[in-house]
């Protein structure tokens, strides 16, 4: 998959782990997700632990949207599923939510490549190359 594109689409909650799934507070239904939404949440729970997909490859797999579509549904509905499965494609970790993806991605055994010296935060990247998952079975 190519996923290019600008994929640095839409920031997400401050912390998605907090937000409520499709089903809103305390199981009860809430409302409806629109079908995309859905479609994007069903591909990010597909992604197999310690692997990740760019905004632009979950658009190229579902044939519809864009980068920045996958990264608004994830930004809004993301905290119902491992949302740290689903990111920017230059393989930095979301912004105000790294400490959090890191925790994921290191009980995953995600790859990861070690901050560039320029780098002020000193947070690792993502090493896509190993990391990203074409959506075939392993």
């Amino acid at each position: 998959m190519s996923g290019t594109g600008d994929e640095t689409s839409g920031e997400f909650p401050a912390n998605p782990e907090d937000q409520e799934g499709p089903e809103g507070p305390g199981g009860a239904e809430g409302p409806e997700l629109p079908e995309y939404a859905e479609r994007v949440l069903a591909v990010a729970e597909l992604i197999p632990a310690g692997r990740v997909m760019t905004y632009g490859d979950v658009a190229e797999w579902l044939e519809e949207g864009g980068p920045r579509q996958v990264g608004r549904v994830m930004a809004l509905y993301g905290g119902a599923v491992p949302w740290w499965r689903v990111v920017r494609a230059d393989g930095r970790l979301l912004p105000g939510s790294e400490l959090r993806a890191l925790a994921h991605y290191r009980d995953e055994g995600t790859p990861l490549r070690t901050a560039p010296h320029a780098a002020d935060d000193h947070i690792p990247r993502l090493d896509m190359r190993r990391a990203r998952w074409d959506g075939r079975p392993d």
